[in-house]
């Protein structure tokens, strides 16, 4: 036997040893067989979580406060990105990044106190404080800021924080304008910032959060951005379409909705999804424990996998791919008559 062929059989040897142990280890495991389980359908988590340390928080305007939030070696960001917050309580909410993107260290999040809301801005306000911790997950960027010639953008309120990381991230010699728009200049967070800025053009809203757009031109080839109130949001495509817009709430269509029949397929229970209610408080009413956050298209915590039917998806937050065979139940319909979930 030549001295290679020796090598080959004892390496081959040892590789033999190694595996019968790694088996005998194994089958001794009392953890072997392991059961099978079936794949999660809901509640899958989006992206990492994260422990950060409120650093600081400190009010920016009437009813907003700012937090910056630090870690270590923390995940980049481009303007436009927001993260989901899980707040005491363990709600979860999402707020936009108006930080420096260059900063590794920290994030920083402005939330508007909404008095009439559904609990996660005054839990904010009121339990959130310096040198406690928060669990965050993302950041995730469904608006982001796209190359083109010219840039006009368009605030309302608290709707200013993505747009403030994108008029930062304008390249230079690149033509901008900002129409910034507030019940009162003390609500409007970061005003200061634009001071003497003859690019930036503040004005007042109406009762429905509207303000007056005659004096709003939009160059060709320019790119137009909004946030803000619903109300300054359906202003501004009504006139631009071309518009791209952040919500912080899912869009409604309630007039139109209609009751349809759902099944769940594993459950084997057939009920009736109400118009003027949601898939998820009728699934709800039957299996308790079905996971939910936001309630507003946005975390994904009550994804679930559509085995038939056509969906009408209401969402901010699933891709065209996940949107093939699933749903965000707390915001989407039936288009048809008719679904059926894997639950």
């Amino acid at each position: 036997m030549t001295p290679r062929l020796r090598t080959v059989v004892a390496v081959a040897g040892a590789a033999l040893l190694v595996q019968r142990a790694l088996r005998r280890r194994i089958e001794a495991s009392p953890l072997w067989p392991m059961p099978a389980l079936d794949p999660p359908t809901s509640g899958r988590p989006r992206s990492r979580a994260l422990r950060l340390l409120v650093a600081s928080r400190r009010t920016v305007a009437e009813g907003v406060v700012q937090l910056r939030l630090e870690g270590e070696r923390l995940p980049g960001w481009e303007p436009g990105a927001h993260l989901d917050v899980v707040l005491p309580s363990g709600l979860v909410r999402q707020y936009s990044l108006c930080g420096d993107p260059a900063d590794t260290s920290s994030y920083t999040i402005a939330a508007r106190l909404v008095a009439d809301g559904r609990g996660g801005s005054r839990e904010v306000h009121e339990q959130i404080v310096a040198g406690m911790e928060l669990e965050v997950r993302g950041p995730r960027n469904r608006f982001p800021l796209v190359g083109a010639r010219s840039y006009v953008f368009v605030a309302g309120g608290i709707g200013i924080t993505p747009i403030l990381s994108m008029v930062r991230a304008v390249p230079d010699g690149v033509a901008w304008r900002l129409l910034y728009c507030g019940r009162t200049r003390g609500s409007m967070p970061f005003l200061a910032e634009f001071a003497g800025d003859d690019r930036v053009t503040v004005v007042a809203e109406d009762e429905d959060g509207r303000p007056d757009l005659d004096a709003l031109a939009v160059p060709e080839g320019a790119a137009v951005y909004c946030c803000g109130p619903e109300g300054l949001m359906a202003a501004v495509e009504e006139r631009f379409p071309e518009v791209r817009l952040e919500r912080f709430a899912p869009r409604t269509d309630a007039d139109g909705n209609h009751a349809f029949e759902l099944e769940l397929r594993r459950s084997g229970r057939t009920l009736t999804v109400p118009a003027d209610s949601t898939v998820l408080a009728a699934v709800r009413a039957e299996l308790p424990d079905t996971p939910y956050s936001c309630a507003q298209g946005f975390c994904g915590t009550c994804q679930q996998r559509v085995l038939e039917g056509e969906v009408e998806h209401r969402d901010e937050l699933l891709t065209d791919t996940e949107r093939a065979d699933s749903m965000l139940i707390c915001v989407s319909r039936a288009r048809s008559g008719r679904l059926v979930l894997d639950l």
